[in-house]
């Protein structure tokens, strides 16, 4: 029994782990417990030393005073302050008239607004809660089939964790020892594609099945002309004028091979500050010239727009770490909250105690993920690991299929946090070992820990939106008529196919692996023909005789020997009367023997 236990206490802790998360207890206490436990009983078998755990105030200590985890706290009072002052319920209400004339319009605005509030929020649960109780009943007024209406918003609350500043994002680049900057530029682009994806589903729905996403009835569109036509145009001309800006200021002002990233964020900026100003000028000045859903547009979208450039644009650019960029989006989230006068003592009080429960959360399981390594290691746990993931047939691609289905049906049970501090400091460095990008393959699994929201029976995003959609038949305040209850089957079954898209999304990026980065950070081109190697000063030690017979050796191959003076080692090995000018061959020779007469047992 006890041998069975020194062989096995790798396996035997993890399996251990895995029976504490099944009975339910809490992940932080079953990690750390397990990691209390098993050290004690390594200590009473010999394997461990009991100074072991005199590491585990350092290893807590590094945990509190790693100060890129403050980030955690401001992305996450950032999106719920923004939440609360009503920011989702305008660009839901603007985007929605944009596409509503359109069929599958309203699906579209769910979707972009997902993506907006994700690139300014960072949590699942604000964006799913928010659009969930102000599109969900909309959408059901208008005839939007269930199933799609619950997946969409569902799907598009979940692409916070995808795109930067998400939270997952900021752990997988501590757990992978990797920046945090990094991370977000090479998120950005698969996060896009993602979106992309889903408006191509629903773009696909509304081709197909028409009546599952019908268009909004003119009854229902406001930003309309006084002549009743959109007003569309005039928004064209101004997204056209702002497009040529940027275009054009990227062409002046940065040379060819500037960086990608910083030319992308700088020129949008500026275009989309040009739009700005001419849509202030026109309504201060009152020309006309632009229709009421442009204007609209200009003002709901600008300000999300230029919170994101404060944030993300500053990290990109290098101008700030994550934790600044963080601490510089709740102050813009609170200036704006002030801007629309919706700023109170109560949403204060309520973004604090609700950041200051995530943050714990994220800090109590990453003290407890510190406790069990601590003792997973000390019993070579991580070789065990590596081991048995490096014996995989198929190399780098067998690896990267085994680890993401793993990770996929763990995702049935544990959310995205529990993954991330469990699994990835497993993967991470055999992926390292096989010589995987660890940015790439922390992007990657980003993208499948997404699943763990969606997943039926047990999805995360799926609860959020069971606890906010109609649970009885209701009447419809606008319309009078009898809106039919939406089922947790109906939710379920509009989850599965944009989980199919998220595997179908990792699929790509294991195809395709430049879709991470995709440029945003420009690599430096070496230049080959001027390569210098630096060869280490020999002149002092025991190698010193024989390194400086090779030095002498190369300088009289290449001629540059005229002054240089031969040490008594190297003349004796070769004659003292050899052409300086001789060739290569010969001086590399001699210089070489010459040491090895000298290295050679007995030699003289």
């Amino acid at each position: 029994m006890i041998e069975l236990l020194t062989n096995n206490m790798a396996p035997l802790m993890f399996g251990a782990l895995v029976v504490f998360l099944l009975l339910g207890y809490p992940v932080a206490f079953a990690l750390a417990a397990n990691g209390v436990l098993f050290g004690l009983i390594g200590v009473e078998l010999g394997l461990l030393h009991p100074s072991l755990f005199q590491a585990l105030p350092q290893r807590i200590w590094a945990v509190m005073s790693y100060d890129t985890l403050l980030a955690v706290p401001f992305f996450t009072f950032m999106g719920l302050v923004l939440e609360r002052s009503g920011m989702a319920e305008d660009l839901l209400d603007t985007i929605g008239q944009l596409f509503g004339p359109m069929r599958g319009g309203l699906a579209f605005a769910v979707v972009l607004v997902g993506a907006l509030l994700a690139a300014t929020t960072g949590v699942v649960a604000a964006s799913v809660i928010s659009m969930g109780l102000i599109s969900l009943p909309i959408m059901l007024r208008y005839g939007y089939d269930r199933r799609l209406a619950c997946g969409a918003i569902a799907a598009s609350g979940t692409l916070a964790q995808i795109i930067p500043p998400s939270l997952v994002l900021i752990v997988m680049a501590d757990q992978l020892g990797k920046s945090v900057g990094d991370m977000y530029a090479g998120a950005f682009l698969p996060g896009m594609v993602l979106t992309g994806l889903y408006v191509s589903y629903v773009a696909g729905i509304a081709l197909f099945k028409p009546a599952w996403a019908p268009a909004l009835p003119k009854a229902a569109r406001t930003f309309t002309e006084p002549d009743g036509s959109s007003g569309v145009p005039s928004l064209v001309v101004l997204l056209i004028v702002a497009v040529v800006v940027s275009v054009a200021f990227s062409k002046y002002h940065y040379p060819p091979d500037a960086p990608l990233d910083e030319v992308l964020v700088v020129s949008t900026a500026v275009g989309v500050a040009v739009a700005f100003f001419a849509a202030v000028v026109n309504h201060v000045l009152k020309l006309g010239l632009l229709s009421k859903i442009a204007a609209r547009v200009t003002f709901v979208l600008i300000p999300p727009l230029g919170l994101i450039f404060l944030v993300l644009g500053t990290i990109f650019l290098g101008v700030a770490t994550p934790t600044e960029g963080g601490a510089m989006g709740a102050t813009g989230a609170l200036a704006m909250a002030l801007a629309r006068r919706r700023l109170s003592f109560p949403l204060l009080r309520q973004a604090m105690d609700a950041t200051a429960k995530l943050t714990s959360f994220v800090v109590f399981i990453l003290v407890g993920a510190r406790v069990f390594s601590l003792t997973f290691y000390g019993v070579d746990g991580h070789i065990w690991v590596e081991h048995l993931l490096l014996g995989l047939p198929g190399g780098q691609l067998g690896f990267l299929i085994v680890v993401n289905i793993l990770v996929f049906v763990l995702a049935f049970f544990l959310d995205f946090f529990e993954l991330a501090f469990i699994i990835i400091p497993l993967l991470g460095p055999v992926a390292e070992k096989l010589g995987i990008d660890l940015i790439w393959f922390g992007v990657l699994l980003a993208i499948n820990m997404q699943t763990s929201f969606m997943h039926p029976p047990f999805g995360f995003s799926l609860f959020y939106l069971r606890s906010v959609a109609p649970a009885k038949d209701y009447v419809d305040r606008l319309s009078g008529k009898v809106i039919a209850k939406v089922t947790t089957m109906q939710i379920y079954w509009g989850a599965v196919p944009f989980v199919l898209i998220q595997v179908l999304m990792v699929g790509l990026v294991i195809a395709v692996p430049d879709i991470v980065g995709g440029g945003m950070v420009k690599k430096a081109a070496i230049d080959t023909d001027r390569l210098e190697i630096m060869v280490p000063d020999a002149s002092f030690g025991p190698a010193a005789t024989g390194q400086d017979a090779l030095e002498n050796a190369l300088e009289n191959a290449l001629g540059n020997d005229a002054e240089a003076e031969r040490p008594s080692d190297a003349q004796d090995a070769a004659p003292a009367d050899a052409d300086a000018k001789g060739a290569v061959g010969a001086g590399m020779k001699d210089a070489v023997e010459g040491d090895a007469a000298k290295r050679a047992p007995g030699g003289k």
